[in-house]
């Protein structure tokens, strides 16, 4: 009986625990958007004799994100130009000059490139065996070295923000068919949210390598 009840209480958890969340989330950025010294004051108006009389915190909220995707728009066909491309250097070159701040600034432009520009070819999961034996997932970044090495990103379960980046020759790892959500999802569960499907399909793989070899 009790594990019943504690079966029921962790899935209405799994169920609530992200909504809760993404509630927390939002009102944080909502409270963030509406200090924005954004302030305008709408005119009450009638519907069916009823006055209407709108709060301006919302409006000005909605206002700061029109803006602001107004903005990020702007820019980005700036940047297509050739002007935008010298502004673009001449920012980067100031904050390379600043010191600390430029650790900040690449790293930062480096994950906004990663996560917005990057190609399928950036994401996609790999097999790496360090050892004999034991196998790894890390995920291509598209990059490589002087000396012709792929450079992967190895990440560490649960948490997938942590990791090491690793130089190795094309020959010691294997392209798997395998989606990136898939490969996501076994990290992120630490090994625990991989569907039946998947392990049977990875116990073929094996056990061809196991009679190739």
């Amino acid at each position: 009986m009790a594990s019943t009840w504690k079966r029921d209480f962790a899935s209405g958890l799994i169920v609530l625990a992200p909504l809760l969340v993404t509630i927390v989330v939002l009102l944080w950025l909502y409270n963030r958007l509406k200090a924005v010294p954004i302030r305008i004051d709408p005119d009450p108006f009638f519907v069916f004799g009823t006055k209407i009389d709108l709060s301006p915190e919302p409006l000005g909220v909605v206002l700061t994100i029109v803006v602001f995707v107004l903005l990020v728009f702007a820019v980005g066909y700036l940047m297509r130009t050739a002007f935008g491309a010298i502004v673009e250097s001449a920012i980067d070159d100031l904050m390379n000059r600043l010191p600390g701040l430029r650790v900040v600034y690449n790293a930062s432009k480096m994950a906004a490139e990663t996560a917005l520009t990057g190609t399928d070819e950036l994401q996609a999961p790999v097999k790496l065996e360090p050892w004999n034996g034991m196998r790894m997932t890390a995920f291509l970044t598209g990059k490589t070295t002087e000396d012709g090495r792929e450079v992967l990103f190895l990440p560490t379960a649960p948490n997938i923000t942590t990791g090491f980046v690793i130089e190795v020759e094309p020959e010691q790892y294997t392209k798997t068919d395998e989606r990136v959500e898939e490969a996501l999802t076994r990290i992120l569960s630490a090994g625990f949210g991989e569907s039946d499907e998947q392990a049977a399909q990875i116990d073929v793989e094996e056990l061809a390598e196991s009679k190739s070899s």
